[in-house]
């Protein structure tokens, strides 16, 4: 528990609290008095030596309340043994579920505390190995959601899943040579993969919660607040603010390419004009200048982890379309699809909620940039040109597939410019799943959309001048 105390008291200096390292010492010596049977006493222990200012209070009880909460509540989902699920369920029984039952006894002493726990069913040895794992972690790095899946993948290798998996396997393999029909085995095959998906749903769950637990101080407004965690009501009024950013930007560069429609200078025509006054140019000419609007192609990953930032993105290019003179949109998280026809034929709110919502591609998969970017260039190079500005929008979290750079080199040697939109602090690049120091790369520009702040700060990047 002094681990915990200790990774608490970070918690709070993380949220302004201001917590020295004699305050952390009182800490440990005074819960180690009380001990951790009263939850009531422990916080106002923790609160009395750990909280010197009074607005710091609300800070310090909503990290105690993430931060101590009770984590078996996070494997609610396993509630039964699988001796239990079976025989409630119906899929086997009379000898078979002797058979089985007895089989997994025999081996139970000899298999990994998680795989024990799984099959017991047992929440709160689940919970006790998963905060034994965490205290392996430097959580303190957890500076994002988008960091879950690299972290509960951690999370999971220090609680023992590795091994858990292959006892599981050595179970279903013993009861194959027992005798067990292939029915049979497919019948428990079924539930031990059932029960290992719940474990790693649970493992992002506890991710989540630690990073709950590490609450930013809040900004002041919702134009200066992280994407990521605007609620519902923020993001329409976000969506408001972004529509109306890119109106005034929109006019503003249709003013300044009327300001600058004059071309080159025509040396010779300026001459011929200017013979009456020896030659002298009193009156310039210019060579006249053909209009050219670029295209636009929009690839924009739709995941949960940055469905906000894409809504937005994708609202602000829409906008600002008229600037183009042709806009294709795709979205993707493993999946490629295109979605030019919703911002053709609807409302472009209700073509965003279309592009968002799964229609498309499949949101239950993981994202892969790599499979997305080569899936892409594959099947629409041929359209891009030397007009074309591609925009990739997405935090470039690849689940660890391969990254496929060749393909964003293939656009970027074909494109007028590549450029990328990512929604995650510049100092998060390349940790964990990150490829976005490798893509960064081989892109025009590669710029940071963590608000709609930092939005209106770069918009003049984002389009042409």
């Amino acid at each position: 528990m002094d681990a915990r105390i200790v990774e608490f008291a970070e918690v709070l200096r993380q949220n302004g609290v201001r917590v020295s390292t004699s305050e952390v010492q009182d800490a440990l010596k005074a819960t180690a008095e009380v001990g951790l049977t009263d939850r009531a006493l422990f916080r106002a222990v923790l609160r009395t030596t750990l909280v010197k200012r009074e607005l710091d209070v609300d800070t310090f009880n909503r990290a105690f309340d993430f931060f101590f909460s009770g984590a078996a509540a996070t494997f609610e989902a396993i509630d039964k043994s699988l001796a239990a699920q079976l025989q409630e369920e119906g899929y086997l029984d009379g000898d078979l579920l002797k058979m089985v039952t007895y089989q997994m006894n025999l081996l139970l002493p000899e298999m990994s505390p998680l795989a024990q726990a799984v099959l017991e069913g047992d929440r709160a040895r689940l919970a006790q190995i998963f905060r034994m794992a965490s205290l392996q972690l430097d959580l303190s790095q957890l500076e994002s959601p988008l960091q879950t899946g690299f972290f509960a993948r951690r999370m999971l290798a220090g609680a023992g899943i590795d091994k858990a998996r292959s006892d599981m396997k050595s179970l279903e393999a013993e009861l194959k040579a027992r005798g067990l029909a292939p029915e049979g085995v497919e019948i428990v095959s079924r539930h031990v993969a059932a029960a290992m998906r719940k474990i790693e749903d649970a493992a992002r769950q506890e991710v989540k919660r630690q990073a709950e637990a590490r609450i930013r101080r809040r900004t002041d407004t919702a134009q200066d607040k992280p994407l990521h965690l605007l609620t519902q009501a923020e993001v329409d009024q976000m969506e408001s603010a972004v529509r109306t950013l890119a109106e005034k930007l929109r006019s503003r560069l249709i003013r300044r390419q009327r300001s600058h429609r004059k071309g080159a200078l025509n040396v010779r025509r300026t001459l011929r004009r200017n013979m009456t006054w020896g030659g002298v140019p009193m009156v310039p000419q210019f060579r006249s200048r053909r209009p050219e609007r670029p295209e636009l192609v929009v690839l924009c990953d739709v995941s949960d982890s940055v469905r906000n930032a894409s809504r937005m993105m994708l609202l602000f290019m829409h906008t600002m379309q008229s600037l183009f003179v042709r806009v294709r949109s795709f979205v993707f998280v493993s999946d490629v699809g295109e979605v030019t026809q919703y911002f053709k034929d609807l409302d472009v709110d209700e073509a965003i909620d279309m592009a968002t919502a799964g229609k498309t591609v499949s949101l239950s998969a993981n994202s892969n940039y790599g499979r997305a970017l080569a899936d892409f260039t594959r099947d629409h190079l041929g359209s891009i040109t030397r007009r074309t500005t591609v925009m990739v929008i997405g935090d470039g979290r690849n689940n660890y597939n391969a990254n496929n750079v060749w393909a964003l080199k293939d656009l970027r040697r074909k494109a007028k410019r590549v450029l990328w939109i990512c929604p995650e602090e510049r100092g998060n690049w390349g940790i964990g799943d990150s490829e976005m120091l490798t893509y960064e790369k081989h892109c025009h520009q590669a710029v940071v959309v963590t608000s709609v702040s930092d939005l209106a700060r770069i918009a003049d990047q984002l389009v042409p001048a």
